[in-house]
């Protein structure tokens, strides 16, 4: 965490982590401050956009993208305009889910989820097609969900 948080503002986001939808009464009483000293602090960490977001964890059996795929690949050649639409692209496709830049063998790794196997192969289509300079693509399909998100299944 940075220099910045001190030990009240860890423990609020390691709380919110566990459960977002605590109160801040119950936030309060897990921190050990009073209840408006907690919503300060946490409207605070929401404003300097340390807390980015809220979200639900939708359990594997009720997802209506049930196939979760590994994607990596490798840029060869390419200059500022073919990566600028490279990342626009995989920015703005909704089945790339996260997205990180690498080093080592590969430049980029994409965890993706999708409705099916053709939604899958459209996918990898087009990120290994010419417009985007991909010399190498590597795809996994997750065959089971161990923990995500720090929740085991």
């Amino acid at each position: 965490m940075s220099a910045q948080l001190d030990q009240y503002d860890c423990k609020i986001i390691h709380h919110l982590q566990q459960n977002g939808r605590l109160t801040n009464q119950e936030l309060a009483e897990m921190v050990g401050l009073s209840t408006s000293q907690c919503s300060r602090r946490r409207i605070l960490l929401e404003q300097k956009n340390i807390i980015a977001g809220y979200y639900a964890q939708i359990s594997p059996i009720a997802d209506p993208t049930p196939i979760t795929g590994i994607i990596e690949l490798k840029i060869t050649n390419y200059n500022h305009e073919n990566y600028e639409n490279f990342i626009n692209f995989v920015q703005i496709t909704s089945s790339i889910k996260d997205i990180y830049k690498l080093t080592g063998h590969y430049d980029f790794l994409f965890k993706v989820a999708v409705k099916d196997f053709n939604e899958m192969s459209q996918l990898i289509s087009r990120l290994s097609s010419n417009e985007f300079c991909v010399c190498n693509l590597n795809t996994s399909i997750v065959l089971e969900k161990l923990k995500e998100n720090s929740i085991t299944y």
